[in-house]
């Protein structure tokens, strides 16, 4: 790690600021690596919320709910109670656990759809043959569209990128950058529903019910504001590089090296016969969607909820089912038309082959799992969050002043822990009933939450994702470090976080819906 640390200060400019913003990079990375693996992580955490618990039980400290005035207090998880909690229920907390099967069914059909080649030649095609000059826009913005894909779009775009810059005369290195940080930054734009989308509300609503037991976030509540961010995403990636980056004179590549890797990573444009199954792909694409609203036409369509309702029904809280045979189908039939699958066992062996992938996900969610029920029956989220409401009403601080205290908290913790949703599983049941409490609807906090968890993902070398492109780099020029990425990154992350959270906060002011529901 020292040699990696040096390389990336060689490569610094000479900028005072620059080389004070490293020296503070290479101090967080130090602290990140002594941090235990998230796993381990939320077991400590475990055992401080037992210790916690005991302590504040013995001291008999409680809260009055709003709206209720029901009287809770803590309960210790070192009680007998706790220990038949922490053993006998252990494994009923893992199956019940919200994100478990929601995520796991989603991922069943998103494996099918990564393994038949789909998401590769889709990307492949949205970019190819973009004028020079619209070239940066067209990739962010497929970008945008490739975080359906989830963590397999920085293996594929990052390369691509590169290949598409130097096919355009620019620099591969800078192809790199836009694709990285637009994939990281940008990681929670989107303009269709991703896996993130299924993963975060289930968490969300598995916190909100701690203040409302029949509340419910979906999947969709933040596809308006995702959809919007995704362009504006896009949009800001572009002018910081061609305003900013693309004016940089380090970014020759070592052409002696790019040549011994091989030349390109893989081709651009995609075969007559690839672009054939893309066409009638995306027909079952469409007549998948056209079949879906047609059956919810009827008001006596089974797929509405009560009362011929659209937003409480069954397709809605069911849309991880809807989205894992959606996927399932484009790639079965996306892979039998490009001749990836030959029958249907092919299909079986993409799904366990996603399930493989998902094996660290999943020992994470056991430890998760138990952390949040310890946490929610000890009572402590409940007391928790109505002290804090009871400080948020005293300090008189309006909620989109308390949103962006929270945008300032998570973009700094996010340097440290850079899964997604194990920082969300780890203070999505302390901020949501807490600013539920002062009239903040959980889709607005976990909407404030994914646009700050974003923005710094392309800045920390604590994400595996920005070791990988630094991999990447160094196919084009020896000397990439991690300074080097992040010289290239800071000013897009510091931008993006500037002008995302000044658009969620003005989307929050003027009451305009952040989703469906």
């Amino acid at each position: 790690m020292s040699a990696t640390i040096t390389g990336a200060r060689e490569a610094e400019p000479g900028s005072r600021w620059l080389r004070a913003v490293f020296r503070g990079l290479a101090a967080i990375e130090r602290a990140g690596n002594r941090l235990p693996d998230p796993f381990w992580l939320f077991w400590i955490l475990a055992g401080i919320v037992a210790v916690l618990s005991a302590v504040l039980a013995g001291l008999h400290v409680g809260a009055v709910l709003p709206g209720t005035h029901k009287s809770v207090k803590v309960q210790s998880l070192l009680s007998r109670d706790g220990l038949v909690l922490a053993v006998q229920h252990a494994v009923d907390n893992f199956a019940q656990f919200p994100p478990l099967a929601t995520v796991l069914v989603v991922m069943f059909g998103i494996a099918v759809a990564e393994k038949s080649g789909l998401f590769e030649t889709l990307l492949q095609r949205l970019v190819a043959r973009v004028p020079g000059r619209h070239l940066t826009f067209a990739l962010a913005l497929t970008a945008m569209v490739s975080h359906v894909a989830g963590d397999a779009a920085y293996v594929t775009l990052i390369p691509l990128g590169a290949a598409l810059y130097r096919a355009a005369g620019r620099s591969p290195v800078l192809g790199c950058v836009v694709a990285f940080v637009s994939v990281s930054a940008g990681f929670n734009a989107s303009p269709s529903l991703t896996t993130t989308d299924v993963l975060l509300s289930s968490i969300s609503t598995a916190a909100a019910r701690v203040i409302d037991p029949h509340a419910i976030v979906t999947p969709v509540q933040n596809y308006y504001f995702g959809l919007a961010s995704s362009l504006l995403m896009a949009l800001v990636i572009t002018v910081v590089v061609e305003k900013v980056l693309a004016r940089r004179s380090d970014l020759e590549p070592d052409e002696p090296r790019a040549a011994a890797a091989g030349g390109e990573p893989r081709a651009i444009e995609p075969t007559a016969g690839q672009r054939r199954a893309l066409r009638r792909t995306g027909l079952v694409a469409l007549g998948f969607a056209v079949l879906l609203v047609a059956a919810m036409v009827p008001a006596s369509s089974p797929l509405r909820g009560a009362h011929g309702g659209i937003v409480d029904s069954p397709l809605f809280s069911g849309m991880a089912m809807v989205l894992g045979v959606f996927f399932t189908l484009v790639g079965w039939v996306h892979g039998r038309l490009a001749g990836t699958f030959r029958g249907a066992p092919d299909v079986v062996r993409a799904m366990a082959d996603g399930t493989r992938a998902m094996a660290p996900t999943l020992v994470l969610f056991f430890a998760i799992s138990q952390f949040l029920a310890y946490f929610s029956w000890t009572n402590l989220g409940n007391v928790l969050a109505v002290k804090g409401a009871e400080a948020l009403r005293d300090l008189h601080l309006s909620g989109w002043l308390v949103l962006l205290g929270i945008a300032v908290l998570v973009a700094v913790m996010n340097l440290l822990v850079t899964s997604g949703s194990a920082l969300w599983a780890l203070v999505a049941p302390v901020l949501v009933p807490m600013l539920m409490l002062v009239g903040v609807h959980p889709e607005a906090t976990q909407a404030m939450y994914r646009v700050a968890d974003s923005v710094t993902k392309c800045v920390t070398p604590m994400s595996p994702f920005f070791m990988m492109a630094v991999g990447f780099l160094r196919q084009y020029r020896r000397s990439a470090g991690i300074g080097t990425l992040a010289s290239f990154t800071l000013p897009v992350a510091a931008v993006a976080w500037v002008v995302w959270v000044a658009f969620f906060i003005a989307w929050y002011l003027l009451g305009i819906p952040l989703g469906v529901g």
